[in-house]
């Protein structure tokens, strides 16, 4: 019998090639339609003893990891933020993150307005070291995708819209700012556990949210498609209040999967190059990014200011909820707090190709190969809020459809 990977591996090689593939097995309906399915998939029933379930639900920090009526484990897709700690528990291989691949070539044909590969900012690297840009942009084009857009663009928009904040609100050496933007396990960490620190976090989207919402209003009918290191963010995309700004999530992991099924060599391509983000947006992507881009712009906005920006950062769950915790018992030692579930940030999420050592130095190399320091720097940041309708940057304080969300 067939492995599910090799069945996987199998349908997405013929879907690359333009083959109908339909599905023809229950158990594979998840491939088909992964929007219908947890973002962590139980292949298999788990027949562990009671105590060892235990153990593997206490790994999950969000309680999604219920017993079932079989006397297995179901994961509660309401719950799940998509952190992948119980894949990496489960020695047994029972449990494995979604994969959209299938249902993305699939959509890339039935499409009815333009698509759009939503690139995280920490792709530099992740699929080879010779795979620029302007590489990866002509790749993507090649699988279907009428276009790639650096979400690092839209980093710089909430970096710009959370030195605002910091800029308004933070007026007392006691005041502090939470970032509100990029991780979604920091966000769920502080929603599910930490609650009562919310009214230090301002209402605003991702970078990875705001890229969709700004794409789907000015293309109503564009498919948009995110590509990064992190099962989260499939997880983030589905929030109700998000919602329906990216339709499908795909793992770096991912993307390497479907160019290598249509033989498409990313290295060998031509230059398609439009680089628009500036240094602040690229290095979101590796331990304290954001902060220092956060803390750039605000000196940038206001070089005058008496309360200079003063950062604290965590990376990995263990770190952050030991500075949540610090938080919640009034030990606040600076006055901007930036939170990264996975150790080293973006660039050491769980389905991250490379090591995140090396992904932080790409990260880095392309922050400095930026043309602008900051996003009031960036003119591009300015054209595209001026056509979104904002008179001004300080208009972004202003309630948008686009950038703000309000937690709950």
């Amino acid at each position: 019998m067939e492995t599910f990977e090799k069945i996987y591996q199998n349908l997405l090689k013929r879907s690359a090639r333009g083959e109908t593939v339909e599905n023809n097995m229950e158990d594979l309906d998840c491939l088909f339609q992964p929007q219908n399915y947890p973002v962590v998939w139980k292949r298999e029933e788990c027949d562990c003893p009671p105590g060892r379930q235990q153990a593997c639900r206490n790994v999950c920090e969000f309680d999604a990891i219920r017993p079932n009526e079989k006397g297995g484990i179901e994961i509660a897709a309401e719950e799940c933020v998509g952190c992948g700690a119980c894949i990496e528990a489960c020695d047994r291989g029972k449990l494995e993150g979604s994969r959209d691949a299938i249902a993305v070539l699939n959509a890339l044909k039935e499409k009815k307005g333009p698509a759009y590969a939503l690139i995280a900012p920490a792709f530099t690297g992740q699929l080879g070291p010779d795979v620029t840009p302007g590489k990866l942009r002509t790749a993507f084009k090649k699988v279907g995708f009428d276009g790639m857009i650096e979400v690092a663009l839209f980093a710089d928009i909430l970096t710009l819209k959370e030195a605002l904040e910091f800029d308004r609100n933070i007026q007392k050496e006691s005041d502090y700012q939470l970032t509100s933007c990029c991780c979604p396990m920091w966000i769920a960490m502080i929603r599910k556990v930490y609650h009562e620190l919310m009214p230090h976090v301002p209402g605003a989207v991702s970078p990875m949210v705001a890229c969709g919402r700004t794409v789907k209003s000015l293309y109503p009918d564009a498919l948009t498609v995110f590509i990064g290191p992190c099962l989260a963010k499939k997880s983030e995309a589905r929030e109700k209040d998000v919602a329906g700004a990216v339709d499908y999530v795909l793992t770096f992991q991912e993307a390497k999967d479907i160019l290598e099924a249509m033989d498409i060599e990313t290295s060998a391509l031509p230059e398609d190059d439009k680089d628009h983000s500036s240094r602040a947006g690229r290095i979101y992507a590796r331990k304290g990014g954001v902060s220092e881009a956060v803390k750039a712009t605000v000196d940038r906005l206001n070089p005058e200011r008496e309360i200079t920006v003063r950062t604290r950062q965590a990376d990995g769950v263990p770190a952050c909820k030991e500075m949540l915790s610090a938080l919640r018992a009034g030990e606040a030692d600076a006055n901007f707090f930036e939170g990264m579930g996975c150790a080293g940030g973006c660039v050491g999420g769980p389905k991250a190709i490379i090591k995140k050592e090396q992904g932080a130095e790409y990260v880095d190399e392309y922050g400095e190969r930026a043309n602008y320091p900051t996003p009031i720097d960036n003119p591009y940041v300015i054209e595209l809020l001026h056509r979104l309708g904002f008179d001004t940057v300080e208009s972004l304080l202003e309630h948008s459809d686009i950038f703000t969300r309000n937690f709950e």
